[in-house]
């Protein structure tokens, strides 16, 4: 039943004790807004790192040659390994390894890119079909490359929607358009851009059919890297153990081609994104258990004032209490009486400081521009949730000087000056 003389007295009580009322809920408001604040860039970071590694696809895998430094089964240190056509249809046929696309790079040397007689610098890759699930990008307009492209040696090109607007701005559509790539004529068949949308290195390239630039511009059967896109498994540890199984495997298999020394670790390279990727998720689940560890203990903080407070308040009160006792008051009635003035000054600091906090994240989240930082933000159930544990913690800590109060001597009240 509401008790109105009860909340008088609460009110009355504050306003006698303004200030001591109003830095006991600074301190629980504060708890609560730098653990919802700290909660919210912990999230900021982990939306950061995903953002990061998104620009590909996120099980993709990179293998390109460098040179041996280790001398081999008679082979001197120092020669070039030179990737193949006949490596790629090797592990694509026979290897055996569990993969969902494979393609390539060719990167064709000494070549000039004209469109109308105007040379534009852009970066000409012969590839396949899959690289564009690989590279996680999509079509604008048009298509991508395609198996029959390969097939039939087609000079056709896609570019990206940074080449567009540069190059053919005054064009409804570059669809149709040529490009003299070094003499040939290659028309333009698709337009693509990058899903992560932030990566303009990787917008100024013009792909080609992987054949037709072998074929076109002296590569032979040779090609630049190897690159994968694997499955995802049920966890993320599931994952990065099937990647570095394949990661051993097409190392172990380029290496023996190759004569490569299996201690020589410059000749092949292998770059593989998830286990970074791991890295960074264990680092932001470290830093976010640092972020509530420090959240907590700001809170434990406030809660212990409040504790502190209602002492302060039992030994102001203690004749006022003894005068009570004496006129039949209950105990659990002196009880209940100091804990609801804990419970109102507890739970009316930590929605103001939850509900200033979301707000701040609300509006400023959204434009947050920092490395590895993007959008912070906190789930509002398990902010609410802090709140009412805070609110119970804030009546545990108002229990010990409500409980003592309700125990104090009549006669050692009434003599308490």
């Amino acid at each position: 039943m509401f008790d109105i003389e009860r909340w008088q007295e609460i009110f009355d009580t504050i306003r006698k004790n303004k200030l001591r009322t109003f830095l006991t809920g600074l301190s629980v408001a504060s708890g609560i807004f730098i653990l919802v604040i700290l909660l919210g860039f912990g999230q900021g970071m982990q939306n950061g790192i995903e953002k990061e590694f998104k620009g590909d696809a996120a099980t993709s895998m990179w293998v390109w040659p460098g040179r041996t430094t280790i001398a081999y089964n008679g082979l001197n240190p120092g020669r070039r390994v030179q990737l193949r056509n006949e490596n790629l249809n090797y592990i694509n046929n026979s290897l055996g390894v569990e993969f969902e696309k494979a393609s390539t790079f060719y990167f064709p040397s000494d070549i000039q890119v004209l469109y109308k007689n105007d040379l534009i610098v852009y970066r000409v890759i012969g590839t396949t079909d899959d690289m564009q699930l690989i590279e996680n990008q999509y079509i604008v307009e048009g298509r991508f490359i395609n198996k029959n492209d390969l097939q039939e040696n087609a000079k056709v090109a896609v570019i990206s929607d940074k080449i567009q607007r540069e190059v053919f701005s005054e064009l409804d559509t570059p669809i149709g358009e040529y490009l003299n790539i070094s003499g040939a004529g290659f028309k333009i068949v698709g337009v693509y851009s990058e899903v992560s949308g932030d990566d303009e290195g990787e917008e100024e390239r013009i792909w080609i059919p992987l054949t037709t630039a072998q074929l076109a511009f002296n590569g032979g059967d040779r090609i630049s890297n190897l690159t994968f896109m694997l499955p995802e498994k049920e966890t993320l540890n599931e994952t990065v153990a099937s990647s570095l199984a394949f990661e051993d495997e097409i190392r172990t298999y380029l290496q023996s081609v190759h004569g490569v020394s299996p201690e020589d670790t410059r000749a092949i390279h292998i770059w593989n994104p998830i286990e970074e990727a791991k890295r960074y998720y264990a680092l932001t689940g470290n830093i976010k258990f640092f972020f509530w560890f420090v959240g907590v203990c700001t809170i434990i903080a406030g809660v212990v004032g409040v504790s502190n407070i209602m002492l302060i308040v039992v030994k102001e009160r203690t004749r006022e209490i003894g005068i009570r006792k004496a006129l039949g008051a209950k105990p659990w009635f002196i009880v209940g009486m100091i804990l609801q003035e804990a419970i109102f000054v507890t739970a009316l600091s930590g929605f103001a400081g939850l509900i200033f906090s979301m707000g701040l994240l609300e509006i400023v989240g959204p434009n947050v521009e920092i490395d590895y930082v993007v959008n912070p933000s906190v789930n509002f159930n398990v902010a609410f949730t802090t709140v009412l544990v805070l609110v119970g913690a804030g009546t545990l800590a108002g229990f010990v000087p409500a409980w003592r109060a309700a125990n104090i001597q009549v006669i050692n009240a009434l003599r308490d000056e």
